[in-house]
């Protein structure tokens, strides 16, 4: 990869670009925010390597996500070490290319590598934003991308990083040549592409879709899409030339006869779509007396040219079900979901009848049942063809139309498929067409049986589809009002239960806690807390060992280089984004000041075995500490007085009595459930404190930048008004001189220890396991609500942060249950790969059911969704049982084979799907209720 001079130099430090950091950091964000403001289609954006962006991003003081998917060790590396002072180089593109290193390629040739994420391997930024980076940096290669807009019904902006890529084949002497065009472009384009690139005139050639090595569709040139036209990446193209000659053996059949082809586009009639099998004897078939019956040839939208031979239709005898899906580019999240909701045996029942009565066009939620009718085709498809892989071109094509959010070639989440799937299908299925207005009562105290079943009436009134008879099941949610106790109990559907995996497995963390005023001294505590746990459950921890009075909070931080290197305030950020070899601190303070202006104090002294720090000859050291500062006007009189406040309790003398004092009474605590006496640990006098202030001699203090790279002088008389103050922090800088080392004892803020000190003999952790009935305790456990995410109570008439508890009322035929395995937080994603044993047979949820009915809940497993490694990769396969033969098979896209039932347990389980098995008490009850309902 050539990469351009910068066009600037380094001279003693000192940048020659004609921008400061702070600048840069100004313009940029700038026009980031005019961008945003101005998004439409069309509009250029670039693509950059997270590798430099990242650089550049600290270099101008941006608080960027750094930690993403990094290794544990990347403190360590040469990047990292680099994070405060050092400007980048050049733009430097080339690992996220595939070609092009050599020099020899033009820039439009040049084309990413597979498999990029956003935010981990690239990010997008406006032209404007990269063209100002190109002015400062130079660098390269450009990679320009379009926003293209998506979707029909929910119109949204997405910018294309990956173009389709087609291969585009000539007949005449089978050459092969690579085409890039947006999936926006028009078959037309795509024709003016072809000619341009073979040097032949339009009205002489013919061009095929040619997926798979087969013609399918000639092409004609339209405005059409190629989205619309179903093309995928990196398929064929055929071009063949009508000058008279037949082109080699692609127009020919197996004796050398010319072949009549049709295009074999899909028939937009609903009618043909859903109507019913017929089999030979012309008696319609049912899901009972004849399983899974082939697909009639009369059917219209089909996928039939898309599978890998032309036997379609399943021999008498032959297994059904077996059919792979083809993955068409990351595709195998879909094929995943597909095959658990195409081997549902309601489903399965459902759609090979004639659904065409039930189908929906007039509803506004819905797809104008376009989704149904491509799902229902392909299931019928995928129960037809014996043992030929399918492209599920056709229903991809709809999906993108419809939910751009999976339009395109990333990997995408099989549960938020699944998700919309069946709301997707419920709308189009939906026989209600009006959906008259309903206002819903309050509970007030009625019993539960009548709210729920007066709020199951009311939702079937608005929604009733198969989607809702088979896969809707209804729960209880309590919230109570911690002020006033108000009590509000709701009957709410739902679809699927996403259970959180509570983990077994606990990890020691050590966090040094430091006070944010005088009284007293940092203290490191060693806690117990869950391994897959979030800061909230170390903040809960701490809050217990250090005995946090109830109007005090902790700010978690990481110390990193004498800096503060990023702030925990997120309580639901993972604690496994933070490593063993971190040194973490919290810091306590009334919450009450805790809205107030931050001081962040950093400690500078003079270095004596190193002769430059930033020509200063002084280098920062220990931990910084943190107060906070009252009053609307802040002067610099004011921040001595706090910085002496805080630096109080390292005072020698005070020191040596505190650290007698936490002797005594073992303050240094391995357990939450020994006893503090904060009373003890806290007394300061204040007579003392304020002889210190009248003795000590004026401190030496600079203001800096949040990147501890810039110092000024700070005055006793200088002002600054809260309001007016970025972020509300102000950052200084104390220089240490032999009278401050002789009045404070800087140990206690050097040396912090690491998160977690494992031993040399350490032992390997357990594999744990848990249970599926200890995550659906924990799903339907009581808990208060985020603070995102409060409730307004109607009797305080405030929103109120209250306790919720969630209770199964009535389960539906089909239970879907998605284990959440994936962790997001502010600095990490992460899977968690625990294993969870779930029954096969005999789940019995009945103890889980508080509507008590007299029914039994007995469910049998019969498909699962799993995912194989990491985050924005690894691959989604599934298991699914063929009822009728008592068989599991491994769908892995177009592969399928038979799999032991003793082997479908793993900690790649993602989504579990039972079928409730129905006893004989359960029909007779069931048929005595619908006579009861028909009389």
């Amino acid at each position: 990869m050539t990469i351009q001079d910068s066009g600037f130099m380094m001279e003693d430090g000192v940048s020659c670009l004609p921008c400061t950091p702070e600048e840069q950091k100004r313009i940029v964000t700038e026009l980031k925010t005019e961008s945003e403001r101005n998004l439409k289609e069309g509009n250029l954006y670039f693509v950059i390597s997270s590798r430099w962006f990242r650089s550049w991003e600290r270099y101008v003081g941006i608080d960027a996500d750094r930690n993403l998917n990094q290794s544990s060790d990347y403190r360590n590396s040469n990047m990292a070490s680099s994070i405060v002072a050092e400007m980048p180089g050049p733009i430097d593109n080339s690992d996220i290319v595939q070609n092009g290193s050599d020099g020899e390629c033009k820039e439009d040739e040049i084309q990413l590598r597979g498999m990029l994420m956003e935010g981990q391997d690239y990010v997008l930024v406006p032209q404007k934003v990269w063209e100002k980076l190109h002015e400062w940096y130079k660098g390269g290669p450009a990679l320009p991308r379009k926003m293209i807009l998506q979707g029909v019904y929910h119109r949204n902006f997405d910018v294309e990083v990956y173009p389709l890529c087609l291969n585009l084949i000539d007949s005449r002497d089978e050459s092969q040549s690579v085409i890039w065009l947006s999936r926006k472009a028009s078959v037309s384009e795509l024709f003016q592409r072809v000619c341009a690139l073979r040097g032949v005139e339009q009205d002489r050639v013919r061009v095929w879709d040619y997926f798979n090595k087969r013609k399918h569709a000639q092409l004609f040139a339209s405005n059409k899409s190629l989205e619309e036209s179903n093309l995928q990446m990196d398929q064929d193209i055929l071009l063949e030339h009508v000058d008279g000659h037949q082109s080699s053996r692609f127009g020919m059949d197996s004796t050398g006869n010319e072949l009549a082809l049709v295009s074999m586009e899909p028939s937009r009639s609903s009618f043909t779509i859903a109507g019913g099998p017929a089999l030979s004897n012309g008696h319609s078939s049912g899901y009972k007396s004849n399983l899974y019956p082939g697909s009639s040839k009369g059917s219209g939208l089909t996928d039939i040219g898309d599978s890998f031979d032309d036997h379609n239709f399943v021999r008498k005898g032959e297994t059904r079900g077996l059919t792979g899906l083809q993955n068409l580019g990351n595709t195998c999240f879909m094929n995943s979901a597909l095959q658990c909701l195409v081997h549902t045996p309601p489903l399965v029942e459902y759609f090979l009848k004639d659904y065409s009565d039930e189908i929906n066009t007039q509803n506004p939620l819905g797809m104008h049942g376009e989704l149904a009718l491509a799902f229902g085709e392909l299931l019928r498809k995928l129960w037809s063809s014996g043992q030929t892989a399918i492209a599920p071109r056709v229903f991809k094509g709809k999906l993108a139309r419809f939910a751009p959010q999976f339009s395109g070639y990333n990997q995408h989440d099989s549960q938020e498929l699944l998700a919309f799937l069946l709301d997707g299908l419920h709308e189009d299925l939906n026989r209600v067409k009006q959906k008259p207005y309903i206002e819903m009562k309050d509970a007030d105290g009625r019993p539960d049986e009548e709210v729920a079943a007066e709020s199951w009436k009311n939702h079937k009134a608005r929604n009733d589809s198969v989607i809702v008879d088979v896969c809707q099941g209804q729960y209880k949610s309590t919230l109570v009002c911690p002020v006033c106790s108000k009590i509000s109990i709701t009957f709410d559907p739902f679809m699927y239960l996403s259970l959180p995996l509570p983990s077994t497995i606990t990890r020691t963390m050590t966090v040094t806690v430091f006070y944010g005023d005088r009284k007293g001294l940092p203290m490191p505590y060693t806690v117990s807390v869950l391994k897959n746990g979030f800061c909230k459950d170390l903040l809960l921890a701490l809050r217990t060992a250090c005995c946090l009075e109830t109007d005090e909070n902790l700010l978690l931080a990481e110390v990193y280089e004498n800096k503060i290197y990023r702030y925990l305030e997120v309580p639901l950020e993972p604690l496994v984004s933070i490593k063993d070899d971190e040194h973490i601190v919290a810091f306590r303070y009334q919450k009450k000041g805790m809205e107030k202006t931050k001081l962040v104090i950093f400690h500078r002294w003079q270095d004596k075995s190193t002769s430059d720090y930033l020509k200063s000859g002084k280098e920062l050291f220990g931990t910084p500490l943190i107060t906070y500062l009252e009053g609307d006007q802040i002067s610099g009189a004011d921040i001595e007085t706090a910085v002496s406040e805080v630096l109080f309790p390292f005072k020698r003398t005070y020191c040596s009595a505190k650290s007698q004092i936490g002797k005594e009474n073992n303050l240094l605590s391995d357990s939450l459930n020994e006893p503090c006496s904060s009373s003890d640990a806290h007394s300061v006098e204040s007579a003392e404190f304020e002889d210190t202030l009248s003795t000590d001699l004026s401190l030496q203090l600079h203001l800096t930048d949040d990147r501890v790279m810039t110092f000024k002088p700070l005055k006793k008389d200088t002002l600054f008004e809260s309001g007016k103050i970025f972020g509300k922090i102000l950052r200084v800088v104390l220089d240490w001189t032999d009278k401050e080392r002789e009045l404070y004892d800087a140990n206690y803020l050097k040396d912090l220890p690491e998160v977690h000190k494992a031993g040399i003999a350490a032992k390997k952790t357990r594999q744990e396991a848990i249970s599926l009935s200890s995550c659906l305790d924990a799903f339907l456990v009581e808990e208060p609500l985020g603070p995102d995410d409060m409730w307004y109570c109607p009797r305080c008439k405030e929103h109120r942060q209250a306790v919720k508890k969630l209770d199964l009322w009535k389960l539906p035929e089909i239970i879907v249950f998605h284990l959440k395995r994936f962790t997001y937080g502010r600095y990490l994603k992460n899977k968690i790969d625990t294993f969870v044993n779930f029954p096969i047979h005999d789940l019995d949820l009945g103890k889980y059911v508080l509507n008590k009915d007299g029914q039994s809940y007995i469910y049998e497993l019969y498909a699962i969704s799993n995912h194989y490694g990491g985050l924005g990769g690894g691959h989604y396969t599934a298991y699914a049982k063929l009822v009728e033969e008592n068989s599991w098979y491994h769908f892995d896209d177009s592969h399928v084979s038979h799999v032991n039932e003793s082997d479908i347990k793993t900690s790649a389980a993602y989504l579990l799907f039972y079928k409730r098995v129905r006893s004989e008490t359960d029909m007779e009850a069931e048929e005595s209720l619908h006579s009861h309902s028909v009389s």
